[in-house]
């Protein structure tokens, strides 16, 4: 079968490692993939948003599988237009996508349903919505109501902070907000697969979202992983299924608008239970990371169960070995972030039995150079966090990234809780 992976990211090339590994795979094209795809996918210069070229490939190259990695074409309506060409595609219709695409319409979806979320309200006026922010105390969490990358969130412990962040999400023409009780838990990210109709679960993570070592700094889109997450217990994940997955499923279905793909669901587990965070319409980056180096067995035919509406066909068994990854970014990332550094050691990197998923990486001149903000996410496996942890950090320090840095004290929480530090 010939497969179409869209997207260039680490996420990607973790999704093309696995799926590559397939012997049902004949074909794997990465649209437009990166320099480390290309050891494994043949690499086609598509633009993940340009929704008819796409299309248009997948037809004239008699593609079987389309996966989706990133989440913009999805909320633009790439599925839509894949299945209305009759090519099978793993991700969801842009309607289905709105989980991602406007948390607005998630919360309300919760309110609806009963699931365990933060009370909230929606703004678009300004004046509106700093009149509401003493309702919910600090700190308080304010939300950009569209696609933000995984930062479109700020947690504001002063009046000031809050305002400063209405003031900036809503100063564009048409937008909204959400204003969010905040929730006292541990985070944790939750991954399960649906075809429209069931969901299974699919794994779990815990990632750090602060730039700076002790969680400090501003949001990024994930400086590291590991996985599984212990705090999410059997039980708790049978309550995540019962009380927040398949109700969103349910929901959906009963629109018309089904949902088919992987959802991930971040959750805040309060001493009253799990409750949603957000919802993501594809893999974490870089939970994805994590959760393809843990997964035992071929990708390919559960993603094809999934989206040929067929899951209760799937099977999905992750290997009781621990997974952790470090992401290396560029300096200046999350701000301004440094391109052309070169990097040298992936093969050195690779020999410690860690392996090395590229994510804004380019070749100039035959030599691979930072070409974006999270560039490298440096991932191995152990019998415990601890030990994933340290294969991860002897993988990153053969690298030689001299414009690069990293967080490291990635997984710390589980370390300390294995008895470590």
């Amino acid at each position: 079968m010939k497969v179409l992976l869209i997207g260039s990211g680490g996420r990607e090339h973790a999704l093309a490692w696995k799926l590559a590994q397939s012997p049902r795979l004949t074909q794997l094209y990465a649209a437009p993939g990166n320099p480390g795809m290309a050891a494994v996918a043949e690499c086609v210069d598509l633009d993940p948003n340009h929704v008819e070229a796409i299309v248009a490939f997948a037809r004239d190259e008699n593609v079987g599988l389309v996966v989706v990695g990133p989440e913009a074409p999805l909320v633009a309506g790439l599925a839509d237009q894949l299945i209305a060409d009759g090519v099978l595609v793993f991700g969801p219709t842009a309607a289905a996508a709105r989980l991602e695409g406007s948390k607005g319409f998630t919360k309300d979806l919760c309110a609806r349903t009963g699931i365990p979320t933060a009370a909230y309200q929606r703004f678009t006026d300004l004046a509106a919505a700093r009149a509401a922010l003493p309702r919910y105390g600090l700190p308080v969490v304010v939300k950009a109501d569209g696609l933000a990358a995984g930062k479109g969130v700020v947690v504001a412990e002063t009046t000031d902070q809050a305002e400063a962040a209405l003031t900036d999400m809503l100063a564009q023409p048409g937008a909204e907000v959400v204003i969010e009780q905040f929730l006292v838990g541990e985070e944790a990210s939750f991954f399960a697969l649906a075809d429209g109709r069931s969901a299974i679960a699919f794994g779990t993570a815990q990632d750090h979202k602060r730039v700076g070592d002790g969680d400090v700094g501003p949001n990024t889109g994930g400086m590291g992983a590991y996985s599984p997450a212990s705090i999410v217990t059997p039980a708790i994940a049978e309550r995540v299924m019962a009380e927040i997955i398949r109700p969103t499923v349910d929901a959906l279905a009963a629109d018309g608008t089904p949902y088919s793909g992987v959802l991930f669901a971040g959750l805040m587990l309060t001493a009253e239970g799990p409750q949603l965070i957000e919802y993501n319409c594809r893999f974490g980056d870089p939970e994805a990371q994590v959760l393809m180096m843990r997964l035992d067995g071929d990708l390919l035919p559960v993603l094809l169960a999934v989206a040929e509406g067929r899951l209760g066909d799937a099977a999905a068994r992750f290997d009781d070995k621990a997974a952790l990854t470090v992401v290396m970014a560029a300096d200046g990332y999350p701000g301004t972030p440094a391109k052309g550094g070169a990097i040298d050691g992936i093969a050195a990197a690779e020999a410690t039995g860690a392996r090395v998923f590229q994510a804004g990486t380019a070749l100039a001149d035959g030599r691979l150079v930072a070409n974006g903000g999270r560039v490298l996410a440096v991932t191995a496996t152990g019998d415990s966090v601890t030990a994933a942890r340290e294969a991860a950090y002897r993988g990153v320090d053969a690298i030689d990234f001299p414009t690069g840095f990293c967080r490291r004290d990635i997984g710390w929480r589980e370390v300390e809780r294995e008895g470590g530090r």
